[in-house]
């Protein structure tokens, strides 16, 4: 696989994805989600990588699917490969033990908007115009978007969204809940990667079972996801890394997580 559809860096334990088909403002097409899916499965099982960052190059995060390849598509070929690609990379992306963050750099429309709906936490430039944009193509969001996005802000927003194919800006998008908030375009990746490091001092273990109490307590009712949590903070007190941080918090000093 090619080295050109993305850009891999590293930053101490936090690994940076650079989406790098500038010239189609990083559209996704299936050997770039292939060498998404193999590069991203290496750094989920590379112990020293703690947290994950997406972003693009140039002037998009990613500014949707390849057109025309959808274009050359029938319904069940495109359920058999484009859609079954995306949605399984999609998934494994958003149910990674290790949290993700994007630094949205600028178009995130379509499976942009998509792709962000995968990721933890979302950091947008001020350039930045997230949308579903697939009604006035005569489609619809088909890579989990519209599932993910009516379980994270308002239904009724959800549906303005999908129903207009409008774009939206990074302030409206941190308005509604779609992102956590908006940096000046120049200091999108100080910002980015001062809150991945905060986060990669942390233990990556509780952090693996927080990320895993959270998402699977989402899919129970609550009575369940209650019983749910209260198993997962009895397995985290098994944990040295708890037994570090509460002794760190009394000794007054900085805990050391191991990840044990």
């Amino acid at each position: 696989m090619s080295d050109d559809f993305l850009k891999i860096d590293r930053d101490g334990p936090v690994a940076i994805i650079t989406i790098n088909r500038p010239k189609t403002l990083n559209a996704l097409d299936m050997p770039l989600l292939l060498e998404l899916e193999s590069r991203f499965d290496a750094l989920e099982k590379d112990a020293a990588v703690r947290v994950i960052v997406f972003t693009g190059a140039g002037r998009a995060f990613v500014a949707g699917g390849d057109i025309a390849d959808l274009n050359s598509r029938r319904g069940l070929a495109h359920y058999e490969e484009f859609a079954e690609l995306i949605h399984r990379v999609f998934r494994k992306i958003e149910l990674c033990d290790k949290p993700t963050i994007a630094a949205v750099n600028g178009f995130a429309l379509g499976g942009g908007t998509e792709l962000l709906l995968a990721l933890d936490i979302r950091i947008l430039s001020d350039q930045a115009r997230l949308g579903l944009p697939e009604i006035t193509l005569g489609l619809f969001p088909g890579a989990g978007g519209t599932q993910r996005i009516i379980r994270q802000i308002p239904l009724c927003r959800a549906k303005e969204i999908m129903f207009a194919g409008g774009q939206i800006s990074a302030d409206e998008a941190v308005a509604i809940g779609l992102a956590n908030k908006v940096v000046p375009h120049d200091v999108l990746m100080t910002e980015t990667l001062a809150l991945a490091h905060k986060i990669a001092e942390k233990s990556p273990l509780v952090l693996k079972l927080l990320k895993r109490t959270i998402s699977d307590g989402g899919d129970m009712p609550l009575s369940s996801a209650l019983r749910h949590e209260q198993s997962m903070i009895g397995l985290v007190l098994d944990t040295d890394d708890s037994h570090e941080g509460c002794s760190a918090f009394l000794e007054k000093r900085k805990p050391v997580f191991r990840g044990a």
